[in-house]
């Protein structure tokens, strides 16, 4: 078989995986045999650092840039969607000649043009939103037997979520493999709720503190397994040499540990560090990077201690890849090629940053570290000495007043830089090519407390919330929108209950299911957008409040109102949209 000549790239990107739940890092419960052997094979960021929270770690991942300047600095409400101007990271590989796939989460916008159809992959197999149901997912998926989005339509799947990743990612690569391919499988995996199959969770009931955590483990055992498989596959098929193979996590550990309230480990196994998921201490947003590229000498089993972050994984594969010189583009990150290679000789040290905003909209300071290879910023007053104090115990801001004074200087000039588009919407089409017909729902609602309908057990339970959404209309005309409770496939009355008590989201299990959903005695609906509004009584056995309204072209807000008489007021967490 002929080996093309730029290297493969096949990238696996776990989700709320924490630096702590490896094997290889001294985890002593968690058995991950597979990863620990690419580990010991491959050149270790050590360390490496990403956002806090999942759809950041994305958007810096795949353009480069620091996530707040995309527009994402949330995982919901509206604030997930990746800013229509960013060139993603299956953009340049696709215009070089590479075909692309995804399979897995995408978690950076769920319409037109914010789909990873949209952003340069050629092939498509993803969940809806941040996590496997969630609002903008297929109605019931939870895990098993699920439908996916293959960018055109859901298709139903047979088996686990973790294997359906990747099994399909392994027959895009068999069906690619006399050209260069681009293979992303992220993970939602293992994200909450922790729902895995017993057969992974049943070996760790004995030495866990609960069942919860026993799941957890459980899913990146699966993980692991999948790993293997694809390892094994890449092998066989004469493709291992000359693909370079990325494995890393988004943030920190989502179920691995527990902390108190300054950050501190109470519970589970976190490499020392301070800090789990959607902290701004390390244990945060420091993870895993491991590359394995035979071709290019990167087996070695060598630790780089450089900080390094995920808006330089994108230079640096332009660089290895000889897609493009990275110096050509403005990015927030810089080629680590000399670093990973050996080829550094001199690598002065920087100031990057990383924050948790999780907010309307971003506050100075707030939840963020500066990092330098020796120092940690955090919040913009407390300052670690790494070297000495790797759990960040002992503040020694004090001691070092010039070190503060110049680390707050380096927040300064990134905060200048990524705050430019604060202000900027990031709208839905709505109209036009590739939006003449779509689905809005309350993952993407903007409100000031960012309190959304995102999962689908919140829909169940009737959350009475609602918010506004950044459209835009492409062309003038008249359009349809139908108000709904309940997703279409679901097929209720919007003041119909589902037979059964719901189930809350942290209480979720295999055998649960979501269970029911509560009624809602609503009364009226209205919508309101581009300066008009209309309302209308909901009769009985009323499955979507159906409005009619010309529009002119432009940006607006759409906002929706499901009434009762009892004053307790929400939106309609769906609205179907089509154009005359």
């Amino acid at each position: 078989m002929d080996t093309p000549t730029r290297p493969n790239v096949v990238f696996v990107l776990t989700d709320d995986q924490g630096y702590g739940d490896l094997a290889c890092h001294g985890n002593p419960l968690v058995r991950t045999p597979h990863l620990d052997r690419l580990h010991g094979e491959s050149v270790r960021l050590t360390n490496y650092h990403v956002g806090p929270t999942c759809a950041p770690t994305r958007a810096g991942l795949l353009t480069g840039h620091y996530a707040n300047s995309t527009g994402v600095w949330h995982t919901i409400g509206g604030r997930s969607l990746l800013r229509q101007d960013e060139i993603s990271l299956a953009d340049f590989f696709s215009r070089a000649g590479y075909v692309t796939g995804i399979f897995g989460k995408w978690h950076l916008g769920d319409n037109f043009p914010y789909r990873p159809q949209d952003r340069g992959f050629d092939e498509v197999l993803v969940h809806g939103g941040g996590g496997v149901g969630q609002t903008p997912d297929y109605w019931g998926n939870d895990y098993f037997d699920d439908s996916y989005w293959d960018g055109e339509h859901w298709v139903a799947q047979d088996g686990y979520c973790t294997d359906v990743w990747f099994r399909h990612g392994l027959d895009f690569i068999e069906r690619n493999r006399k050209r260069p391919f681009l293979c992303y499988i992220p993970t939602n995996a293992p994200h909450s709720p922790h729902l895995v199959h017993p057969r992974y969770s049943a070996p760790y009931l004995d030495s866990t503190p609960h069942a919860d955590r026993a799941n957890y483990y459980g899913m990146v055992s699966c993980i692991d397994e999948n790993v293997g498989v694809l390892r094994a596959k890449l092998a066989e098929w004469g493709l291992a040499e000359n693909t370079i193979l990325i494995f890393m996590t988004d943030n920190g550990s989502g179920g691995g540990v527990e902390v108190d309230e300054r950050h501190f480990v109470t519970s589970g196994f976190n490499a020392g560090m301070r800090g789990k998921k959607n902290s701004e201490y390390d244990g945060g947003h420091r993870t895993p990077c491991f590359v394995h590229w035979p071709g290019g000498g990167l087996t070695s089993g060598r630790d780089v201690d450089r900080i390094s972050a995920n808006v330089d994984i994108l230079p640096t594969l332009l660089d290895l890849c000889s897609i493009d010189d990275p110096a050509a583009y403005d990015f927030d990150g810089q080629s680590l090629a000399p670093l990973l290679t050996g080829a550094a000789t001199d690598w002065p040290d920087r100031a990057l940053v990383t924050d948790s905003q999780r907010l309307a909209y971003p506050l100075k300071w707030r939840k963020s570290a500066v990092m330098t290879d020796r120092w940690r910023l955090v919040n913009g007053a407390e300052l670690y000495d790494m070297p000495v104090d790797p759990g960040q115990a002992r503040d020694v801001a004090a001691e070092h007043p010039a070190v503060v004074a110049e680390l707050r200087t380096a927040y300064e000039r990134w905060w200048e830089r990524v705050s430019v588009q604060f202000d900027s919407e990031i709208p839905i089409p709505i109209g036009g090519e590739g939006a003449r017909t779509l689905r809005l729902n309350s993952h993407d609602w903007r409100n000031d407390e960012c309190e959304t309908a995102w999962h689908q057990a919140d829909v169940r339970a009737g959350l009475r919330c609602n918010g506004y959404w950044e459209v835009e209309i492409v062309e003038a005309g008249r359009y349809t929108f139908e108000l709904r409770r309940w997703p279409l496939k679901e097929g209720r009355a919007i003041s119909e209950a589902i037979p059964g008590a719901p189930v809350p989201l942290g209480q979720l299990t295999v055998e649960s299911g979501f269970g029911g959903g509560v009624a809602i005695p609503v009364q009226r609906a209205a919508i309101a957008l581009a300066g008009q509004r209309a309302e209308q009584p909901v009769a009985d056995g009323m499955a979507g409040a159906v409005f009619a309204l010309e529009l002119p072209p432009g940006p607006a807000h759409l906002q929706s109102w499901f009434h009762t008489d009892a004053g307790d007021d929400l939106g309609a967490y769906y609205v179907y949209i089509r154009q005359e």
